[in-house]
């Protein structure tokens, strides 16, 4: 199967591959009989240069290039250029992937083709899970085909990341550590900063990557409130003072002012913290 793949169109909803198998070596002549098999199946060149006979075509290859061979793809390593370093690849085998809106088993290159050919950081990364998967391969210890696992799946999602535009960072206040105190001050200066805007605890816990339960939870160890009694806290501090300095409009306005769209709502909070009601702190002032 053939399909011209947009730098939109892969995406990973569920990620479980059955791991098969792992092979390097280094190519001295053409390889085993034109085939295909019915799994898919990557190969890295770790070195040198060769061709690959695939569907009928003769692809050049070399240090840092990806082939995907999915399952029904009929290829062959035939012998490299004469003089030419030749070819140490290393291969992984697999099956049981589905990415959205393919056949069971494919990866997808974007131009329709069969060859990625890596540079830069991408290539180090793949450099290095070969290297680790040769490593735990070679030994028998618990876990190993779990460990193997592991990396064939970082492999599949660099294949596909690197086909794929950088995902949007969602809209709001960027946090750069999970240290405890760090996240609790910066949900402080949150707070503070952006107490008239519609907040949620599933908002500030996604764009910090954490989850809103550990959030609540390590909120409340280090301020004994939680994140939205204390926001509640900070509003209703900035409606009374809005209030006393008698420029705030009407109650709807203060309301608003202080990230409340109901009135009647802010109005029964407003007055179970202060035992009054915000007409009277009005007229007080």
């Amino acid at each position: 199967m053939e399909r011209d793949v947009t730098r939109a169109d892969l995406k990973i909803e569920d990620l479980n591959p059955t791991f098969l198998f792992t092979w390097k070596g280094t190519r001295m002549n053409s390889g085993d009989k034109y085939h295909c098999h019915d799994f898919p199946e990557i190969a890295f060149v770790l070195s040198g240069a060769g061709r690959y006979h695939i569907e009928g075509k003769v692809y050049e290859v070399t240090e840092g290039d990806l082939l995907i061979i999915n399952p029904g793809v009929h290829h062959q390593a035939i012998d490299s250029p004469e003089g030419e370093q030749p070819t140490t690849e290393f291969f992984v085998g697999f099956t049981d992937i589905q990415l959205d809106g393919f056949p069971t088993n494919f990866l997808p290159v974007s131009d329709g083709g069969h060859i990625i050919h890596t540079t830069g950081e991408l290539r180090q990364k793949l450099f290095k899970i070969c290297s680790s998967m040769e490593a735990e391969n070679a030994v028998y210890r618990q876990g190993k085909y779990f460990m193997l696992k592991a990396y064939l799946m970082q492999m599949i999602l660099l294949v596909v990341r690197e086909q794929c535009e950088p995902m949007i960072q969602p809209r709001g206040y960027s946090f750069e550590s999970a240290n405890r105190k760090y996240v609790v001050e910066q949900m402080l200066s949150f707070f503070e900063d952006h107490y008239a805007e519609k907040i949620s605890l599933d908002q500030i816990a996604e764009n910090m990557y954490l989850s809103p339960f550990y959030i609540s939870r390590i909120f409340k160890s280090e301020t004994g409130d939680t994140p939205i009694r204390h926001l509640i806290n900070i509003r209703l501090e900035k409606a009374k003072e809005i209030l006393e300095n008698g420029d705030g409009g009407s109650i709807q306005e203060v309301a608003a002012s202080v990230g409340y769209d109901d009135a009647y709502h802010f109005s029964k909070l407003f007055k179970k913290r202060y035992g009054i009601s915000p007409s009277q702190a009005k007229k007080k002032a």
